[in-house]
């Protein structure tokens, strides 16, 4: 618990256990009122964000279902076991999206901390309940910011670990998996260009900086500039889809 003076700490106990707040959330109220008890719940129960209600028997009951036998941690199978019960392919993106928002360090693996911080941040404390939030989750990649964050996380998330660099395979496979969304139309020139003239890890860099490229460079490249300081690999690919005449000025 945050360092707090006896009487602040009381109130911050009494407002949990009537409103069953996490405490991320009873603090918020109670700071925006001034630790005033009676303003900090009307303030809790005008915002929709903050009712966040969650059991945390609940939640430890649902990691026990999807924990390994042999390792504290949720691992391929418990992760598939999840996405059966929350009628989800495994392959699908909001598999992303649900990591992201548990913070998770590595594809197919969830400690303890990053599942349940994961699921209290998304109000989530039953299969019900994470059926219900899968609709928001997925509207979530509309949002161009949360796009941003999510491609971003990606690259941490999807690596081996102890790598610096991404496996050109599964850049692909995320490229595709993340652009299918985006839209971006060259994603699969992209992806055919880095088989056919690169076949090496991708870095960090040119992962970030590809999205910027679809961000801002039109698919017919008319908003290029061969000055600009892209990748050197972007700059390649463009000369590729030029000497290929796959550009239509």
């Amino acid at each position: 618990m945050h360092k707090l003076g006896r009487s602040h700490r009381d109130k911050l106990q009494q407002f949990i256990a009537i409103t069953g707040s996490s405490e991320k959330a009873a603090l918020q109220a109670l700071k925006a009122s001034d630790w005033h008890l009676e303003r900090a719940f009307d303030f809790f129960y005008s915002q929709p964000q903050l009712r966040t209600f969650t059991d945390s028997r609940h939640l430890e009951e649902l990691y026990n279902r999807y924990k390994d036998p042999y390792v504290d941690m949720i691992m391929a199978d418990g992760i598939t076991l999840l996405c059966n019960d929350i009628q989800v392919d495994h392959q699908d993106i909001v598999m992303l999206v649900i990591s992201w928002h548990m913070k998770a360090a590595t594809m197919c693996e969830f400690s303890e901390k990053e599942f349940i911080d994961g699921l209290q941040s998304l109000g989530v404390d039953s299969l019900e309940k994470f059926r219900e939030k899968i609709p928001y989750m997925r509207s979530e990649l509309k949002d161009e910011q949360k796009f941003c964050e999510i491609y971003n996380f990606a690259f941490g998330w999807a690596k081996e670990k102890g790598q610096k660099s991404l496996a050109l395979d599964t850049a692909i496979g995320m490229w595709q998996l993340l652009f299918s969304e985006k839209q971006w139309p060259l994603v699969d020139h992209w992806c055919q260009f880095l088989q056919a003239r690169h076949n090496k890890a991708i870095s960090r860099d040119t992962w970030a900086q590809l999205l910027e490229f679809a961000k801002t460079v039109g698919p017919n490249l008319s908003d290029y500039d061969s000055e600009g300081a892209w990748p050197y690999l972007i700059d390649e690919f463009v000369e590729y889809l030029n000497e290929n005449g796959i550009i239509q000025k």
